[in-house]
């Protein structure tokens, strides 16, 4: 939850001035708000947006929520579900996230689906099963046609804003767990599924972090509120 049409401004400028040709995928997620600000100045560019959240409702008496028609209004390309912070605050369980990563589907969206373990989740050795429950409630409702339509991101919530990170090493070995439980699914798709880190990675570690062999980019946090930073990791990618 940051932003202001000043700075937004100012920082969309930035971002499209020092994109040059990087043969990456990149993309800004904003708080709803601003999706009208970004689809005029991003129009045309390399630069891909989308939204923070979507409700799993078409219409109706759900008064703040967001349909993904709405998203598809402002040619959002992207919509993040499950981030831990909507896991925490807003009590969303990994079924109700599951249900927005299939709308987002069935409407065009692409789903950048969350997971991740806490701090005492990771220190009682849950990390594996953590993980493997949240992504396998989406799994679950997904024809296999429609693997290769997610984004998986994996942000150990312990490593969010805290400044501490996974180890390159400990990041590689969730991210194969997690292409693991897509090949269950179907093994020919897992291979195709992007799956991003999303623990504080920065211009120091990306480089490290995305090396790994199942590290396919990042979900950038702080780092991309500053136009250098966020350039350096798109760089590094």
């Amino acid at each position: 939850m940051n932003g202001s049409l000043a700075a937004n401004a100012s920082l969309l400028a930035e971002l499209k001035a020092g994109l040059g040709h990087f043969n990456c995928d990149i993309a800004v997620c904003v708080p709803s708000p601003y999706l009208a600000q970004c689809q005029a100045a991003l129009t045309g560019t390399p630069l891909a947006w989308g939204a923070q959240d979507v409700s799993v409702h078409s219409a109706g008496a759900y008064t703040g929520e967001i349909a993904a028609s709405m998203l598809l209004d402002f040619a959002c390309k992207y919509v993040i579900v499950g981030h831990s912070e909507r896991r925490a605050y807003h009590g969303e369980t990994s079924q109700v996230v599951a249900q927005k990563a299939v709308i987002a589907l069935k409407s065009g969206l692409t789903p950048i689906v969350c997971v991740g373990e806490t701090l005492s989740e990771r220190q009682a050795g849950q990390t594996d099963a953590v993980v493997s429950e949240q992504l396998e409630a989406v799994l679950a409702l997904l024809d296999i046609s429609a693997l290769t339509g997610i984004v998986i991101a994996y942000e150990p919530v312990w490593a969010i804003g805290t400044g501490m990170t996974a180890t390159p090493q400990m990041a590689q070995d969730v991210h194969a767990a997690l292409r693991s439980r897509v090949a269950l699914k179907n093994r020919d798709s897992a291979s195709l599924v992007k799956i991003l880190y999303g623990g504080s990675m920065k211009p120091d570690n990306a480089a490290e972090l995305m090396a790994m062999p199942d590290i396919d980019g990042g979900l950038i946090g702080g780092a991309a509120l500053k136009a250098a930073d966020f350039l350096s990791i798109a760089a590094s990618a």
